[in-house]
């Protein structure tokens, strides 16, 4: 009996994506790494007061904001590839491809093109513009082929026709198809409710990969660093952004507590 009892993806193939995907996600946060973007410390200094926070509670919102952002990719990583392991109920054979470059993921058989946002409202008038054209000549270059905005959260369920204003003139067409991840795994599995399954055993997924992989807790270097600059935290933001400007060298400041 199938441990999951999903009838689009083996047990083995779930499992082994989840637990590629685990392995992406960020556990280690140090100095170099904190400060790779040019952390800004007067934000962190106005955060702090007006929030009434210390600065390590602010510091450490700001790690895990950046965590976030960085695991938010593994995330696109997860939803995309699934798709290479992901077949139809019926036929049990997969159609689908996650190529290299080009469109995200393609299905060369029925001619199905996909670009897959986690929301469309991510997407600029720029992004859409250019993602649109991409369609518009993939359509040009074969006559059969459907192209697909697949978005992760949409506002509704929905497989509809994407109507873009491209320089100034509105544009649709019947074969290019704006589709909520729902309807796109019903079309990929044939069956209706395939995400809502998915959604269901994903948690017992996790669980069971992170009991296998007994991953390491958060390893976070950032303060012993600091400190290792001076030991007033907020003065070490100081002088970690602006220690070469003029003054700098005798910089007196108050650590917010």
């Amino acid at each position: 009996m199938k441990k999951y009892k999903l009838t689009f993806i083996d047990d083995t193939d779930l499992f082994k994506h989840v637990k590629e995907t685990i392995e992406k996600y960020s556990f280690q946060m140090d100095l170099k790494k904190f400060n790779s973007n040019l952390i800004d410390p007067i934000k962190l200094t106005f955060d702090a007061k007006i929030y009434g926070k210390t600065i390590e509670e602010i510091i450490n919102a700001e790690i895990v904001r950046q965590l976030d952002k960085s695991n938010s990719n593994v995330l696109g990583y997860f939803q995309q590839n699934l798709f290479k392991y992901i077949y139809h109920k019926n036929t049990k054979l997969s159609k689908w491809i996650v190529p290299n470059e080009g469109f995200d993921i393609e299905n060369n058989e029925d001619k199905i093109y996909v670009e897959m946002k986690t929301k469309h409202n991510t997407m600029n008038s720029k992004s859409s513009s250019a993602t649109y054209i991409m369609m518009q000549d993939k359509l040009l270059q074969d006559e059969k082929a459907v192209c697909m905005l697949v978005e992760i959260i949409a506002k509704n369920s929905q497989n509809i026709i994407w109507s873009v204003t491209v320089n100034k003139k509105k544009m649709s067409n019947e074969r290019i198809r704006r589709v909520s991840i729902d309807k796109f795994y019903e079309i990929v599995t044939g069956e209706k409710e395939a995400f809502k399954h998915l959604v269901e055993v994903l948690p017992q997924v996790i669980d069971d990969v992170l009991t296998e992989i007994k991953q390491s807790s958060m390893q976070n270097s950032v303060f012993e660093e600091l400190k290792s600059i001076d030991d007033n935290i907020l003065k070490s933001l100081y002088l970690l952004s602006f220690k070469k400007y003029d003054g700098f060298d005798n910089l007196t400041i108050t650590n917010i507590a």
